[in-house]
């Protein structure tokens, strides 16, 4: 286990609070919140099956989340700041999504906490608004730093959706809208599944003065068990899933401009059986999981352009924060011993402007 002997920057977490702000599970959790069982069971009968597989388990987003939940889970490890990026807003249509961006201003970050260093909204480049969207967030949030649009929809239809068309990274009103963020020096957060890696490339070719960067190393669903329907049922099919997922990894990162982060890797849409399992990941099996990914990914995209993002809450149903740690400092120093402050710091303070 690595002794991190510098504060790292954590560039994804989400931050939300059901009881007070616009969120998909409010009415739920302020109706039923002090009796966890009977939330849980109401969460899953309104929600369809495929979002429940890919979260895995309710609590974890029904439950606040905020900057001291976040301490509690960092353990020893030292913080330096954190970026939050978009978390499904409820009122996303239009300028509905600032209020986010206002929401996250206004949590305690700093006092006794953690350093909020950037924020990355959500808009939505089809949007006829799109260009004064981004103005309405950069005037709410000096930490404002680019957008996340999620465009992650799979070829099996029972894995979850989580945009409303399949190939959104190629909609030409989203394409014409995409301009406004190079124009005006932001970030864009690309996700999407394993499958969809060709519109990330198809997108960073076409805006080589965009800085992209890929989140949750592309989620390649399915890739440790199945999910869905049949992604991947059979040792065969997750084989083809990783050949996938590495040649499109591989021609991605010949764009200069795209950076990726090292995260969401213990999502259950991967096809992690953990929750199922009542249990938790240790370091040592988030090792030999992750190791082959992150070995693949720093050999493609170099030491200085992947950086480590924990994604929590979401990875929290699979292991804690600090095994996560351990094992990815772990298998970073097990590719190259020197490679450590520029994936747990610096790559992700020059990507962001932090």
């Amino acid at each position: 286990m690595q002794q991190l002997d510098f504060a790292i920057i954590d560039a994804h977490i989400h931050q939300w609070d059901p009881y007070n702000t616009p969120h998909a599970a409010a009415l739920a959790v302020k109706l039923l919140g002090k009796h966890p069982y009977l939330l849980d069971k109401f969460v899953r009968l309104v929600k369809s099956d495929d979002l429940i597989e890919t979260v895995g388990l309710t609590n974890h987003i029904t439950a606040p989340y905020l900057p001291e939940n976040y301490m509690q889970d960092i353990g020893h490890y030292q913080v330096e700041q954190v970026v939050h990026v978009e978390a499904s807003w409820h009122k996303n249509k239009g300028k509905g999504v600032i209020g986010e961006t206002k929401f996250i201003e206004s949590l305690p970050f700093n006092l006794g906490t953690v350093k909020l260093g950037g924020i990355v909204a959500t808009a939505d480049p089809r949007d006829s608004n799109f260009k004064k969207i981004l103005q309405l967030h950069q005037k709410a949030s000096p930490r404002f730093k680019g957008i996340r649009k999620m465009a992650a929809v799979h070829e099996d239809t029972d894995i979850h959706a989580w945009a409303d068309e399949p190939h959104l990274y190629s909609n030409k009103k989203f394409l014409k809208g995409f301009e406004a963020l190079a124009q005006n020096k932001l970030t864009f957060d690309a996700w999407v599944y394993s499958t969809q890696l060709s519109d990330v490339i198809a997108l960073a070719k076409q805006f080589p003065e965009t800085s992209i960067v890929l989140d949750h190393f592309g989620t390649p669903a399915g890739l440790f068990g199945q999910v869905g329907t049949l992604t991947g049922m059979t040792k065969i099919a997750r084989e083809n899933i990783l050949i996938r997922w590495q040649d499109d990894i591989a021609e991605l990162a010949l764009c200069p401009n795209v950076y990726t982060k090292m995260s969401g890797l213990l999502m259950p849409v991967l096809g992690h059986q953990f929750h199922k399992q009542d249990r938790l990941a240790s370091k040592q099996e988030i090792y030999d999981l992750a190791m082959p990914l992150i070995s693949h990914v720093l050999n493609c995209f170099g030491t200085y352009r992947v950086m480590f993002a924990s994604n929590f809450p979401m990875d929290r149903v699979s292991s804690s924060l600090v095994n996560i740690i351990d094992a990815f400092s772990d298998a970073v120093v097990a590719y190259d011993p020197n490679a450590l402050q520029q994936v747990f710091h610096h790559n992700a303070k020059q990507f962001y402007r932090l």
